[in-house]
């Protein structure tokens, strides 16, 4: 099956004719320009955005399409060809594609990414998106700030990116699950840097995902005491993840990343340090020898665990040092023992990240 992307942008293309926006801006100053979607299979079958598929040439009749057979799904279409190659579209731009229990692994799917890459995931987790399926980004538009970084949140989510009048085959393997990712990634950032966010895009599209909650939490977390705050932080993280991610909340992220498979979100890596040393006693002994053999005892054991991880780990942890000096010892203590680990964290990763207004920074090793 040979399918031509006549369009891979959105409804009105990218850049926007007339839109001001700093993304249709960028794209036009780069002479980069998308179309509106549409596809064209094997040169018979027609289908575009919000449109059932249809015969390419209507006036030979429905014999153009004999032999493809066409199922509409939740959010796009499930078509298989007269050999048996099989492909998944996305209705249009936000149609998330649900192709329902028992369905056949796919050759091809093409999907809005932009829009949700967990679906990407999901679909991999129920096993109809194998490691040669080829996955496709469409409906590229100005949601997203360049093609540059859309181009790097797709080798993330080991899906293709391509232009406008390219044929993709299914006779031709794809790079599937072959493209090269970071088994170990550190993510730094400052407070409301995107630094989570950043984390949970690089794992959006993997089949299996934990999000290890490192503590510690508020009394309330344990007696049930409600606390507004607390429950609104949490909340909102919950809602940017897959409900289908388990949650780990656990001081012992050493333990975890050894039992763990598939892939790891650690977040964060500030409030590990943070109960590790309430454990050690460091607030009422500041600086005091007895508090730091046991912090740089469980610092050993993590890096440890880190080193031989199994699963791929993303990780996130704050970086510090950049404001004032802290007014206290405690203070001070905490930021020099966390601008340690992150040192010794980022040299036993392939790759280090810093986040900063929501850009992230890939740092030469």
């Amino acid at each position: 099956m040979d399918v031509q992307l006549l369009g891979t942008g959105g409804p009105a293309g990218w850049p926007q004719a007339g839109c001001r926006c700093a993304s249709c801006l960028r794209a036009a100053a780069a002479g980069r320009r998308r179309g509106p979607g549409g596809l064209l299979v094997d040169g018979q079958l027609r289908i575009d955005p919000g449109q059932p598929p249809r015969p390419a040439h209507p006036g030979d009749g429905q014999d153009s399409v004999a032999g493809y057979r066409i199922k509409a799904l939740a959010g796009g279409w499930d078509i298989t060809g007269p050999e048996g190659a099989r492909l998944l579209v996305a209705a249009g731009p936000g149609a998330v594609p649900d192709p329902p229990p028992g369905t056949a692994p796919y050759d091809l799917v093409l999907l809005d990414l932009l829009d949700s890459a967990t679906q990407l995931g999901d679909l991999r987790a129920r096993s109809v998106v194998r490691a040669d399926t080829v996955a496709v980004a469409l409906c590229a538009d100005h949601r997203i700030s360049t093609e540059q970084e859309l181009a790097r949140r797709c080798r993330h989510w080991r899906a293709l990116l391509p232009a406008d009048g390219t044929i993709l085959s299914t006779d031709e393997p794809g790079p599937g699950d072959t493209a090269v990712i970071a088994h170990r990634t550190l993510v730094l950032g400052g407070a409301r840097s995107g630094k989570s966010r950043e984390a949970e895009l690089r794992l959006a599209a993997e089949p299996q995902v934990t999000y290890l909650a490192a503590g510690p939490w508020p009394d309330s977390a344990r007696t049930g005491a409600p606390d507004p705050e607390w429950a609104q932080r949490v909340a909102a993280h919950q809602a940017r993840r897959p409900a289908w991610w388990p949650t780990v909340e656990s001081a012992d992220v050493a333990g975890a990343l050894r039992r763990l498979r598939g892939a790891v979100l650690v977040d964060g890596i500030g409030t590990w340090l943070t109960a590790v040393m309430t454990e050690a006693g460091a607030w009422q002994e500041p600086g005091a020898g007895q508090a730091s053999g046991r912090i740089a005892a469980r610092v050993d054991e993590l890096i440890a665990a880190w080193r031989q991880a199994s699963a791929r780990v993303v990780a996130v942890s704050d970086e510090v040092g950049s404001s004032v000096v802290p007014a206290t010892p405690a203070g001070r203590q905490f930021r020099d023992q966390l601008g340690w680990l992150n040192q010794r964290l980022a040299a036993e990763s392939e790759e280090t990240v810093l986040v900063v207004a929501g850009r992230a920074l890939s740092l030469p090793s």
